[in-house]
């Protein structure tokens, strides 16, 4: 099967690449099951129910978050009624909405997809590695699922690499984000698993992360704000990594980096099939 995990969605200019390109690749490229990171999606911060929706009807087939999943107070609600919407899973106990689940591809593949929550320089969660023990426990690849994608929300590529290696053979993908910013490392690890530091984000990369640039540079120059973080709402980058997982065994035979629109050099896996005919002819 083929699986595309495309990065956090920023703002207005994440969604409107999202809708523009996903459902045409979705139509017209070899993908049988999409994840999308959703948790800057409203404005930079959180994610609304109509635009989950939105996302969903774009393509996803399941919607992760991370730490602003519940800035916009809506999602603490109707997460519990949106099944397709996942927050991470070292939240603690009691906290709305499950943080993995098993779903079905197009393909009948079942696909169970976990988030976590990275520790280091962030908020001090439940224990990354222990949840996803807990997550997997009594569960074999290849057997009992299909396929096991894990998005790592996390600041530290060292916590991300690490997390990667823990679950390496167990998992088909092992993928980060949070940073905004995609790595170079798309690699398949010794024990067959797939694995990115930082997949990048959907969003406009004139910016600082995503975010118009006079207000952060504002606070790194003089320490002191001045206004509340916007979402950049340039032309936007769909930024994303294809993986390529055998039927059989679960594990990746190939990983291949996707970027389309924008600023970034645009970059089209070719496990996906042919490239959309709107992608420059330099590809």
């Amino acid at each position: 099967m083929r699986l595309l995990f495309l990065g956090d969605v920023v703002g207005r200019a994440g969604r409107t690449v999202v809708t523009d390109h996903l459902p045409g690749i979705v139509a017209n490229s070899r993908v049988d099951f999409v994840v999308i990171n959703g948790e800057n999606a409203a404005g930079g911060f959180g994610i609304t129910e109509a635009i989950c929706q939105e996302l969903l009807d774009a393509g996803a087939d399941v919607i992760t978050l991370g730490n602003h999943a519940w800035d916009q107070r809506e999602a603490l609600v109707f997460i519990e009624r949106q099944p397709r919407l996942v927050r991470p899973a070292n939240f603690p106990l009691g906290t709305p909405g499950r943080g993995a689940d098993i779903f079905t591809a197009t393909n009948g593949a079942r696909v169970l997809v976990a988030n976590l929550m990275g520790r280091i320089f962030m908020d001090p969660l439940d224990d990354p590695f222990a949840a996803i023990d807990r997550v997997l426990d009594g569960l074999t690849l290849g057997r009992d699922v299909d396929a096991v994608v894990v998005d790592v929300h996390a600041e530290a590529t060292s916590e991300k690499q690490g997390l990667g290696y823990h679950l390496d053979g167990r998992a088909s993908l092992v993928v980060g984000t949070h940073t905004h910013v995609p790595t170079a490392d798309h690699r398949i690890l010794s024990g067959g698993t797939g694995y990115m530091s930082d997949v990048g984000m959907c969003g406009d990369y004139d910016s600082v992360i995503g975010m118009e640039k006079d207000e952060p540079l504002a606070r790194f120059t003089r320490k002191i704000p001045q206004a509340r973080y916007a979402p950049a709402n340039g032309a936007a980058s769909l930024s994303g990594v294809a993986v390529e997982i055998d039927d059989v065994s679960g594990l990746a035979t190939k990983i291949q980096p996707l970027r389309l629109g924008g600023e970034l050099a645009e970059t089209w896996p070719e496990l996906l099939g042919d490239a959309p005919s709107d992608l420059l002819a330099a590809i």
